[in-house]
């Protein structure tokens, strides 16, 4: 697989500004090119740790959305779940390879596991086709619009288990799928050993594969050295590599997405701040306020992020 420059200190910067940018702008054109399949041309660069790569990442993301918080709540979602639903139901207005290719996955006879399931899109896609669904979510917030709906529709083969995973107890499906439910265990081997088994015949991962010339990319590659700013596809498919589990990957067919909106450049600043967890003020602010200036885009009064992220479907056949 690609190599990506070893992670540095933050602290490690040159001697002036102008020097900074230079040596960024050389730093990140030669990263991407080896990420896009080129060799490594310089002795000073290092294979990637990506199972500590994803716990960095990982514990970064747990301090940004529960540390932060004056009153951390047992469920995080309590106040958000009808939101994400409400978000979900638009997403899955669109076409989608990857639902497409789920569904030629399951007949009468497939049992599904859905880990992570939040208000339960997957599961009640699953269970149309499927003998029986398990649904499995920490929320019971995002459990209860699940249930209501089952209860509104009158379906009968989705059964409901408030758990974490991994850790919780299931009996054996013949698939197991989550999605974009990874990205906050920090020990990513272990998530996948979980689902090995308790799986018969495949498993499923469906992950954010953000582009390499985004924004974000560009702003990680300044602040932490290496282009990621969150748990994705690309680390997480080169740790199943280590694990000795060669994934098929089907990208979603539908293009990228992702794109937030701000109704000002300064909101614009907060976030990608908040994102990469960094102080206000810091010693990148003139390096992102430009960064910003450059590829978000004004219109009607509000400043657009470019589409930066696809979806990818990662499977694999378990054996035993």
């Amino acid at each position: 697989m690609p190599m990506i420059p070893s992670r540095k200190s933050p602290s490690a910067k040159p001697r002036s500004q102008a020097e900074a940018d230079t040596a960024f702008s050389q730093a990140f054109v030669t990263a991407a090119s080896e990420l896009a399949g080129g060799m490594p041309k310089r002795s000073t660069w290092s294979i990637t740790d990506w199972d500590a790569l994803w716990r960095e990442l990982s514990e970064r993301r747990f301090d940004r959305t529960h540390k932060q918080a004056d009153q951390p709540q047992s469920d995080e979602w309590a106040n958000r779940a009808h939101e994400f639903q409400a978000k979900v139901c638009r997403r899955w207005e669109k076409p989608d390879s990857s639902r497409d290719f789920l569904l030629t996955q399951i007949d009468g006879d497939t049992t599904v596991l859905d880990i992570g399931s939040g208000p339960g899109a997957w599961s009640l896609l699953a269970s149309k086709t499927a003998k029986r669904v398990t649904a499995l979510d920490p929320s019971p917030s995002m459990l209860a619009i699940l249930k209501h709906i089952i209860t509104e529709q009158g379906i009968d083969n989705i059964d409901t288990v408030q758990a974490a995973w991994p850790g919780a107890k299931v009996a054996q499906h013949d698939l197991s799928f989550c999605s974009h439910a990874m990205y906050m265990t920090p020990h990513l081997p272990a998530f996948i050993q979980a689902m090995n088994a308790v799986t018969r015949r495949r498993c499923f991962f469906l992950m954010r594969a953000p582009v390499l010339d985004g924004p974000m990319a560009i702003a990680s590659q300044r602040v932490w050295g290496h282009p990621h700013d969150s748990n994705n596809f690309i680390i997480a498919y080169n740790i199943l590599i280590e694990m000795g589990i060669y994934a098929n990957v089907l990208m979603e067919d539908t293009g990228a997405w992702g794109g937030w909106k701000h109704d000002s450049l300064q909101d614009a600043m907060v976030e990608i701040k908040r994102r990469l967890g960094i102080p206000d003020p810091s010693e990148h602010d003139a390096f992102l306020e430009r960064l910003l200036r450059e590829r978000l885009t004004e219109k009607d009064g509000r400043w657009h992020w470019p589409p930066s992220v696809r979806s990818a479907l990662l499977y694999w056949d378990v054996v035993h």
